[in-house]
């Protein structure tokens, strides 16, 4: 027998077994916080790897890897892991509103106050008690939408992909569909117009130029086979220069005269004009509708600052119909949904009070003077932290973003903390913030670690002076090894 593989057998018959480990005096805290089922999968996963390097490079394996307070170390970590939430709640320092890799839109605290409500109660969910008797779920959020936006009626499904799935398979199954070239758009995950047109069963018939588009284009486009008139709204980019787009007031007339329906995707639908913010104006739910469209879909959160959600308005004849739809019980909402989104809507009765208690909507118009104060204030609270004065910290001018797809060519000015170090990287720092308890998602810039305040709520600067304090306490004692 070679020496490596005496080593390699040695080594392997030092692993203790799975029940070794788990009687050991060090790990009965674990099985007191934790499942035992957790604890025994952590010990196996341990051994495993151990195993697993001792045959990769048995030479270059330390025994002591295999002692009970190494093993109980590594065991009580990746019990920590295993035991942790995978969905959890982070500080999004990166100024992007509705950030879709950070959960979107923020909530209101009505919408959470009614969630905790109706989630743990009963509740008349499909229950109709004025007569006693089974009723719809769709009720709920209706009356409201069609109070905003002066729709005749209103249908709630799980996304605007899923509302325009089944605004398509309900009027176009089987026939043409008319849509400009130059809005065929594609969305976050791998959304497509005419992708979600295919899996719908309408035929897609484009018409224009990728810039330019006429209403004789559409004009032409009509046979016995088209069956709406469609119109994409560009909320995710925007196509500059020699350009012509046909306007919906004038798509709808030419709807009118064809008796064809005329359908709007807002994609990131708007109640309010953000125009008065200094940003570009954007077409709000309420315009569609006054300007003639049949139906309109549009989300939920992104702007509107509720839940996930796609939202159907029109008229009447033609939600009724979607209603019915097979694919309508596929696509339908929640109680929970329903809940928040009612809660948030009718805060858009008083314009005002919307602006102030939608988180989306208070981020994206907050004054300037106030980010600056907010950022001077933690930077105060991030130097307390670094009493050895570690960090270079300053507040910077900047821009936010509103994101989801929303808003594409502006920027919100802002103003960021900016942090450097002579003694940490700028990813040091990142990557530590971003693995704290509660993690902390900033952006790097020219080798400069920032947090844009726009995103921040009053409860995170604490959130980030610990972050702070806790990757300084780290790194000291590193270094002092």
């Amino acid at each position: 027998m070679n020496p490596d593989h005496q080593t390699f057998q040695q080594l392997l018959r030092h692993i203790p077994a799975v029940d070794e480990v788990l009687h050991t005096n060090e790990l009965q805290a674990a099985l007191r916080q934790h499942p035992r089922k957790l604890v025994v999968e952590s010990i196996r996963q341990i051994l495993e790897e151990k195993r697993q390097q001792i045959r990769t490079l048995p030479e270059a394996f330390d025994q002591a890897e295999l002692e009970t307070p190494a093993l109980v170390a590594l065991i009580a970590e990746r019990l920590e892991d295993l035991a942790r939430h995978t969905l959890r709640p982070v500080v999004n320092a990166t100024g992007i509103v509705v950030h879709t890799n950070l959960g979107r839109s923020l909530l209101p605290e009505v919408a959470l106050e009614r969630l905790m409500l109706l989630a743990s109660r009963y509740n008349n969910l499909e229950y109709d008690l004025a007569a006693g008797r089974r009723g719809s779920r769709y009720v709920h959020a209706e009356a409201v939408l069609c109070e905003i936006t002066g729709a005749e009626a209103a249908l709630v499904v799980n996304n605007n992909a899923g509302a325009v799935l089944l605004v398509l398979n309900t009027l176009a199954k089987d026939r043409e569909v008319i849509v400009s070239r130059g809005q065929l758009v594609e969305i976050g995950g791998s959304f497509r117009i005419p992708d979600v047109m295919t899996s719908s069963g309408a035929i897609l018939r484009e018409v224009g130029c990728t810039n330019r588009t006429h209403v004789r284009d559409y004009e032409a486009a009509i046979n016995d086979a088209t069956a709406m008139l469609m119109k994409v709204h560009n909320s995710n980019y925007r196509i500059m220069g020699f350009t012509a787009e046909v306007s919906l007031e004038e798509l709808v007339a030419l709807g009118r005269s064809f008796h064809l329906p005329v359908v709007e995707d807002l994609g990131s639908g708007s109640f309010v004009d953000f125009s008065r913010f200094g940003l570009q104006p954007e077409p709000t739910a309420q315009d569609v509708i006054r300007a003639g469209a049949d139906v309109v879909t549009f989300s939920g959160d992104k702007l509107l600052g509720g839940p996930q959600a796609g939202i159907i308005l029109g008229r009447r004849e033609f939600v009724a119909g979607f209603k019915r739809n097979p694919l309508t019980r596929a696509l339908r909402v929640d109680k929970l949904t329903l809940a928040a989104l009612e809660a948030t809507l009718r805060l858009y009765r008083d314009e005002a009070e919307a602006l102030a208690r939608i988180p989306t909507l208070r981020m994206i118009a907050t004054p300037l003077n106030v980010l600056q104060e907010r950022a001077a204030r933690l930077v105060s609270l991030i130097r307390a932290a670094d009493p050895h004065g570690h960090l270079e910290i300053e507040v910077q001018s900047g821009f936010s973003q509103v994101g989801g797809g929303s808003l594409p060519a502006q920027d919100l000015p802002t103003f960021t903390v900016a942090i450097q170090s002579g003694k940490f990287s700028t990813h040091q720092i990142e990557h530590h913030l971003r693995n704290a308890e509660v993690p902390i998602i900033g952006r790097i810039e020219s080798n400069c670690y920032l947090l844009d305040v726009r995103t921040l709520n009053d409860d995170d600067l604490n959130v980030i002076v610990d972050g702070f304090a806790d990757f300084l306490a780290a790194h000291s004692t590193l270094n002092s090894r």
